[in-house]
């Protein structure tokens, strides 16, 4: 056992060495990720449709119904949630299950009836704040067009008329920073250690030291753990190198716990340095490992829901996303950047995560022995 750790060890601070050597490599470990946060950071995201919804009613009238209708109707929104309780309705925002919420009070076509001035709330998740922006505008032009079809029908034009009072959640300046920030983290780490990974081992096949490597008494296990241990550190520390940056430069706030984004992060780098393995044993030329590596991470980044949410795929689309690692981690980071999500909310997306990385790891790692034998 000792022997295999000492073994390890000198692959680890070999490849060390043999990074830190290539002047090329620094600025891709610890310029590149700043730079990419900074240009996202204040990127603006686009326009969605298909938001889903819980019509929160304890009224339970005709009219409170039709209001509900029209929103489905809109095409904007999906409703398919009931929430009967507060504590639901904070369960689904928290799980993110639902994005909006419309909330009707009891006595609320009463009051309507009776010319006073009621209201409906909006509930709004505002860790997407594009959407929470957009879906904020929706619901105000829904309940105004509402309102307005009201006062034409009845004597209500001047009392009974209908305000909206929107109040997102956990990000309540809907700034598109702290909806940007924790992707692009994830982003960062996904490509820098994919790359660093895939392109590593080519690297000793392709100026012909992998031959050298094999005649000495290391083992395929110990080569594969000195490969990719190095390439672990270097993803934890542009983790933290970024997360710095967002939290000191954009002042994105960090509600939830360090040590769970820590562990979030292990589970995330088991499947990134595992798809980095798969593609090394594709590969022939450093060129190969390069374009592999692109061809895997512009999908990942599309079907990650960081552009466009998951929802509005075709069906093929979003069965394809189950298999991408940045899926469930942008929902593990943001869940803990803005809700101070626990385990006992994220543990899904933490399994999910797991059994991907090892799956994908174990592949790996046998193709890669079969191809040294």
């Amino acid at each position: 056992m000792r022997q295999m750790l000492q073994r390890i060890k000198q692959m680890v601070v070999k490849e060390f060495i043999q990074i830190f050597r290539d002047r090329k490599m620094k600025p891709i470990i610890f310029v590149t990720p700043v730079l990419q946060l900074i240009v996202f950071g204040y990127a603006v995201t686009m326009d969605v449709t298909n938001i889903r919804m819980a019509v929160y009613d304890l009224d339970k009238t005709s009219v409170t119904r039709e209001i509900a209708r029209r929103f489905e109707g809109s095409g904007y929104f999906r409703i398919d949630h009931f929430p009967g309780s507060d504590a639901e309705v904070r369960t689904l925002l928290d799980e993110g299950a639902t994005t909006v919420v419309l909330h009707f009070d009891r006595g609320f076509t009463s009051d309507l009836e009776a010319r006073r001035k009621v209201s409906v709330q909006i509930l709004l998740d505002g860790t997407d704040s594009n959407t929470a922006l957009v879906a904020a505008g929706y619901a105000n032009g829904i309940v105004s067009q509402f309102s307005r079809d009201i006062a034409m029908k009845t004597a209500y034009r001047s009392k009974g008329s209908l305000d909206v009072r929107p109040r997102a959640w956990y990000n309540a300046d809907l700034k598109s920073k702290n909806y940007n920030v924790p992707g692009v983290i994830a982003i960062m780490v996904l490509v820098v250690c994919l790359l660093l990974t895939s392109m590593a081992i080519v690297r000793e096949r392709e100026i012909g030291t992998m031959e050298q490597l094999m005649v000495t008494p290391i083992r395929p296990a110990e080569l594969i753990l000195g490969k990719t241990i190095p390439f672990a550190l270097i993803g934890f520390f542009d983790m933290f190198l970024v997360t710095a940056v967002g939290v000191i430069w954009f002042e994105v706030p960090i509600r939830g716990s360090i040590p769970l984004l820590v562990l979030a992060t292990a589970v995330y780098l088991l499947s990134v340095l595992g798809f980095g393995l798969f593609i090394s044993t594709i590969s022939r030329t450093q060129q190969q490992a390069m374009m592999a590596t692109f061809l895997f991470f512009a999908p990942a980044v599309l079907l990650s829901g960081l552009m466009f949410p998951i929802e509005n795929m075709p069906m093929a689309v979003q069965l394809i996303t189950y298999l991408n690692p940045l899926r469930y981690f942008l929902v593990i980071i943001r869940g803990i950047f803005l809700k101070g999500s626990g385990m006992a909310i994220l543990w899904p997306q933490f399994l999910a995560l797991f059994i991907l990385g090892a799956s994908v790891v174990a592949t790996s790692s046998l193709r890669f022995k079969k191809r040294l034998g």
